[in-house]
């Protein structure tokens, strides 16, 4: 087996061997007892020749063919959420081509798909009206129904900043769920996920948010499929879950707890709406599909072992996530590159996606060890390591 140097914060080096590739025993069949989502990255197209910082192009048959792959191993996928870098280098404009195009090849593939709704084109400032936010809302949402999409509908940095307090969010949401034709998503995004968004639901104490949050669900539940929530607290989504009306789903955005949450209790349990299925997606179905079989022992031996790579992709700043899920699929082989729209590859140091790397491998998620070790002799080589 073919081997490679590596850095350490140190700035010393040393040799790593990866282990023998894993394989995963994944039924052909739909999960029986959670759904899960896998909000979906994009794929670059590294020859435009475009400004990569503020007009950077999609590499459409590379994005598409990631839908793929996740859809084969019985995944959901969210698309266009943070994950697909919005509002971080995906504006509004390439969003609704990226949903246009992934929704007809869910329906192509039989995929399960839903797509985020915002108010990422309404630029947050003093001059925005709560009153701008509900129609950028409805304009986003009646795009995603139109598309034939369920509507994800995500949190926006424009309200944050245009709401005076609780009572505004509500006069938002209410008007927005008894617009919609079908139950949506809700999405509770952390601040850690994305600072714009700091004291959403008019609270910055999160005891306080979720009684807003969970009187507008309660008043609207028949317009609610669930709510994701990520906030990287068990604690808190364990509290949410347990107090949500009858038929209204919590999915786990939590990329440090979701294998406990998935598995829940014996008050109930979390589906999953997460950015960490899409670099750990085989391991994910194949612990899902042991859950089903109601096979605890190997659910948590698949799941467990990736959950020291998600918490090292997902460290702080966490909305710099998005770089290691995009090295994930360069290592793996589902894009030919490492370039990011907005230039996001960037975003983390070489001893970060060196650590990447050694856990991925340690989890079984290096599909072909030999093209992963090719792969990050070409990154580090470009940082001077011959």
């Amino acid at each position: 087996m073919v081997s490679l140097q590596l850095p350490t914060a140190d700035r010393s080096l040393y040799t790593y061997k990866p282990h023998l590739d894993t394989s995963f025993d994944i039924p052909n069949k739909p999960f029986q007892s959670r759904v899960a989502f896998s909000a979906a990255h994009v794929v670059c197209d590294p020859l435009a020749n475009t400004d990569p910082l503020h007009h950077a192009q999609i590499d459409w048959e590379g994005t598409l063919a990631y839908r793929r792959h996740l859809w084969s191993l019985g995944l959901g996928v969210a698309e266009a959420m943070d994950t697909a870098q919005r509002g971080m280098g995906l504006n509004w404009e390439m969003a609704k081509e990226l949903i246009l195009r992934s929704v007809a090849e869910a329906n192509a593939v039989h995929g399960r798909i839903a797509c985020g709704a915002g108010t990422d084109h309404l630029l947050p400032g003093k001059e925005v009206t709560v009153e701008d936010c509900i129609h950028a809302y409805e304009e986003q949402c009646e795009f995603v129904e139109r598309a034939g999409g369920q509507i994800i509908l995500m949190a926006s940095r424009a309200l944050a900043t245009a709401a005076k307090g609780p009572e505004d969010y509500k006069r938002v949401y209410d008007h927005i769920l008894k617009r919609v034709s079908k139950p949506v998503i809700l999405h509770w995004l952390g601040d850690m996920f994305d600072p714009a968004l700091a004291g959403y639901w008019g609270h910055s104490d999160l005891d306080q948010a979720m009684d807003v949050v969970l009187g507008i669900i309660k008043e609207n539940a028949e317009k609610i499929d669930g709510i994701k929530i990520s906030l990287l607290d068990e604690e808190k989504e364990i509290k949410m879950r347990r107090q949500l009306p009858d038929g209204v789903r919590m999915y786990t955005g939590d990329d440090f707890n979701y294998a406990r949450l998935i598995q829940g209790d014996e008050f109930g349990y979390s589906d999953a709406l997460l950015g960490i299925f899409d670099a750990i997606a085989p391991a994910a179905s194949a612990a899902l599909h042991a859950l089903d079989e109601g096979d605890l022992q190997t659910y948590h031996q698949l799941l467990e072992k990736t959950v020291p790579l998600s918490r090292h992709i997902f460290q702080a700043p966490t909305y710099a996530y998005k770089t290691g899920i995009v090295f994930m699929a360069y290592l793996n082989g589902h894009q030919s590159h490492f370039r990011m729209i907005g230039g996001a590859e960037g975003s983390r140091s070489l001893i970060h996606l060196s650590e990447l790397f050694v856990l991925a491998d340690q989890a079984g998620l290096l599909s072909d060890p030999e093209l992963a070790v090719k792969r990050m002799k070409l990154v580090t080589e470009l940082a001077g390591i011959v």
